[in-house]
């Protein structure tokens, strides 16, 4: 056993005795020792719960014969920290999560690793870990938050911040926003919507690092604590097979889980966290591969932010393992691809069970649009790439003048006091993985423009990201950055900007020479952080094309 380094032998009497003091006995240290990362916090809901599922899914393992050892890291809640400086620590959270999981694995040698995630960042964050350590190792999502209910109609904390908007624009009353708040997050769970932790726990059952089946089943149903104990065991049956995270982590699987992002109009954000976790097995991936698979994907879950449904619907209606079987028998998944119970996607694909008369996952034959959720545009303020989303909006094109703002402090206040005006093109830019430091997500922004109902008029841009919550046209992770001597610090107010998701180009409209002019007076900025966690982040991260992964 990979364990035997820590435990085995008269020279290791010392360690003994040290984990004899934390109540592991002889017998304990003869089986295989399975690390149990946990990102439990109790700041926020979407992560609360995970003590109680390590609970179980250690129970699953004492019973197949291992001996779990648990610890923790960190998670940040997108939710709580938006539109704050604290968002900046969000993204830098993945890196720290990989991190952390990876040096204490490492550390003690664990045979097996299993992960539990919630919040956005603490998905991939637990996957690059695994694919960084690779032993045998899974990854287990806690599950969806319930819907909320407010005046009569489901409600997520999507709702909440575009209420914001609306209040500030006169459209909501300040007891209607209070009793939303109240209502909109009713217990533990992550953020209900096809926003970016449930886009992420999808990408993980379609990459096969979690068995198929469990992540959609809700945080707060009774059948999650079953599913933890299920993890704990089919792990230990990985191990046996001697099946390592690499083994399931290739190119196939990699482009599935693009395919299940596509399919169920996920997150921006999952074009970062695969190519980051693509990067930690070792696989080659462009960031155009997430267009072409788009192109050639049907939209088939009508899931909000774009849709009419929640997570929980998608799990009454035959769950994640219903959208496999679609994409397998319309031909396009690999269905060949190894998952961590041993069989293979395709596999688990057909055990699927449809709800009879469930409208969230559309048939083959009747798709919500014919093409995917996200679509990659190019051009001279892009000449790296950055990331549209058009499930739920058909703005295709869109050309108006820049207004610009160099944080996103200064561009929420511009449009709670009636400054963006119909037909603009807002810019928000110093706020890449870079510039930053840490990329924030703008759903305060976002969803202002929404709540103020300019979201049919408005088209946005920034070398920043974007909310799995967001919708409308806007185009995030243009790469270059600002911080970099990207395009977009060129930009100046009234300049036209125009959106062309049919050529996928987004353009400056100025000359090359006047882009150059423009770039030959532009001075670096001074970094925001001289010390610390951020600084060396900013120091150390690539670009948003590359999945800003640190090098």
């Amino acid at each position: 056993m990979r364990s035997d380094i820590i435990k085995t032998g008269y020279d290791r009497a010392p360690a003994r005795a040290m984990l004899k003091a934390v109540g592991f006995t002889d017998e304990d240290l003869k089986k295989p020792i399975i690390g149990v990362a946990n990102t439990w916090i109790e700041v926020g809901p979407c992560n609360f719960h995970l003590r109680r599922l390590a609970a179980r899914v250690k129970e699953g393992i004492r019973a197949a014969g291992g001996t779990p050892m648990e610890f923790n890291t960190v998670s940040i809640s997108d939710g709580i920290t938006m539109g704050t400086e604290g968002m900046k620590a969000s993204l830098i959270s993945r890196e720290v999560i990989a991190d952390s999981i990876e040096l204490v694995a490492q550390a003690n040698q664990f045979d097996a690793v299993v992960a539990l995630s919630g919040c956005d960042k603490t998905i991939p964050g637990t996957i690059m870990a695994l694919a960084r350590l690779d032993v045998p190792g899974m990854m287990l999502y806690g599950g969806s938050i319930a819907a909320g209910s407010f005046e009569g109609r489901d409600v997520t904390v999507q709702d909440v911040f575009e209420a914001v908007g609306a209040h500030a624009a006169g459209h909501m009353s300040a007891e209607q926003l209070k009793a939303l708040e109240d209502a909109a997050c009713p217990g533990p769970g992550a953020c209900g919507g096809q926003f970016t932790a449930n886009t992420m726990a999808t990408a993980g059952e379609f990459l096969g690092i979690s068995p198929m089946s469990t992540a959609s089943v809700p945080a707060t149903d009774g059948d999650k604590d079953d599913v933890a104990f299920g993890i704990g065991q089919t792990l230990m049956d990985m191990l046996e097979r001697g099946t390592k995270a690499r083994d399931i982590l290739t190119r196939e699987a990699i482009e599935n889980s693009i395919m299940s992002v596509v399919a169920t109009g996920g997150s921006t954000n999952a074009v970062l966290h695969l190519l980051a976790i693509a990067n930690e097995a070792g696989v080659e991936l462009d960031i155009d591969v997430f267009d072409q698979i788009s192109n050639k994907t049907p939209l088939l879950a009508d899931l909000k932010p774009g849709g009419r449904f929640v997570a929980i619907d998608l799990h009454k209606a035959g769950g994640i393992q219903l959208v496999a079987q679609r994409l397998h028998e319309a031909g396009l998944l690999h269905s060949d691809a190894i998952t961590v119970t041993g069989k293979t996607i395709g596999e688990e694909a057909q055990k699927a069970e449809e709800t009879e008369g469930q409208e969230v996952v559309r048939s083959l034959d009747n798709p919500v649009k014919e093409t995917g959720g996200l679509v990659i545009l190019k051009g001279n303020l892009a000449p790296e790439g950055c990331v549209v989303k058009i499930a739920g909006h058909d703005m295709r094109h869109h050309s108006g003048p820049a207004r610009v703002y160099d944080c996103e402090e200064d561009c929420f206040e511009a449009v709670q006091s009636g400054e963006i005006k119909p037909g603009d093109v807002v810019v928000i830019r110093y706020e890449g993985p870079m510039g930053g430091p840490g990329m924030r997500e703008m759903l305060g922004v976002t969803a202002a423009i929404v709540g103020a109902k300019l979201d049919d008029s408005v088209a946005l841009l920034t070398d920043g990201r974007f909310s799995g919550a967001t919708h409308g046209l806007m185009a995030g992770h243009v790469a270059p950055e600002a911080a970099r001597g990207g395009p977009i610090a060129a930009v100046q107010n009234g300049d036209t900007i125009t959106f062309d998701v049919e050529k996928r180009q987004l353009n400056l409209e100025i000359t090359e020479e006047e882009m150059k002019s423009r770039m030959q007076d532009w001075q670096a900025p001074t970094p925001r952080y001289a010390r610390g966690v951020m600084a060396k982040y900013a120091r150390l991260v690539s670009s948003a094309a590359e999945g800003a992964v640190c090098v």
